[in-house]
């Protein structure tokens, strides 16, 4: 699962979907080994419906920061393309499209905070989740290596995961009336994946997820999330 690489998951798919080798031109074009600014770098995590976008706008605006989306905006076009893909091109798209961030993660964060809605945690749960069969009980134990951050890929600063009741995130979708990803409707209509993707968040280390309940009003969240990344990074 972890560091994906060219050669041994893409290359095989360009000839039948053109979008692969423009994905892999990117990446070919990042350096090698990027390094974090002097500036924090906040990810914040979750389910769709658990209020990441209100919080990382509010949050860049409250801090001055850059906003990323992983997968970036240079290759976000084809995610319909790659979403519609066997699971293991898929996994490289959004894998990929990690490292691509990332070389914009070290560009911005020289010059200011970066604030990124999405990284590698959410790339690594799904496959978890998608790749384990059967209940939790089958996915790899605490502290296996499947759940650490990969070592050739820029870490940030803190992880901060929002967390909502399925009641209560079923009911904020149901109002969105937004369409779906194959996985978020996955997670809809199998309470077994939504669980192991959930579980798989919980274990994610170096850096783990800073656990925060998106349940309350959209002013006490906030100042949640704001305060936890002044005591962590300031």
């Amino acid at each position: 699962m972890h560091n994906p690489t060219k050669e041994t998951e893409t290359p095989g798919c360009t000839p039948f979907i053109p979008e692969a080798r423009e994905v892999l031109s990117l990446v070919d074009q990042c350096p090698q080994q990027v390094q974090k600014g002097k500036f924090p770098v906040i990810v914040i995590e979750g389910l769709d419906a658990t209020g990441k976008t209100t919080v990382t706008r509010s949050i860049s605006e409250e801090l001055g920061a850059v906003l990323l989306r992983s997968p970036p905006s240079r290759i976000g076009q084809w995610r319909k393309i790659f979403d519609e893909e066997p699971s293991i091109i898929r996994r490289a798209f959004y894998s990929l499209g990690n490292y691509i961030v990332a070389s914009e993660i070290a560009e911005r964060s020289a010059i200011s905070p970066v604030i990124v809605d999405r990284y590698w945690h959410s790339t690594a749960t799904y496959a978890i989740a998608t790749e384990v069969s059967g209940g939790l009980q089958h996915l790899p134990p605490a502290h296996d290596p499947v759940y650490q951050w990969p070592q050739d890929l820029l870490r940030p600063d803190l992880v901060v995961l929002l967390t909502v009741s399925p009641e209560e995130r079923m009911q904020r979708l149901q109002g969105r009336g937004l369409e779906m990803t194959r996985e978020e409707a996955e997670l809809e209509a199998n309470s077994i994946f939504r669980q192991k993707v959930e579980a798989s968040y919980l274990r994610m280390e170096n850096p783990a997820c800073c656990v925060v309940d998106a349940s309350p009003s959209r002013e006490e969240v906030l100042q949640t999330v704001a305060h936890l990344i002044h005591t962590t990074c300031y």
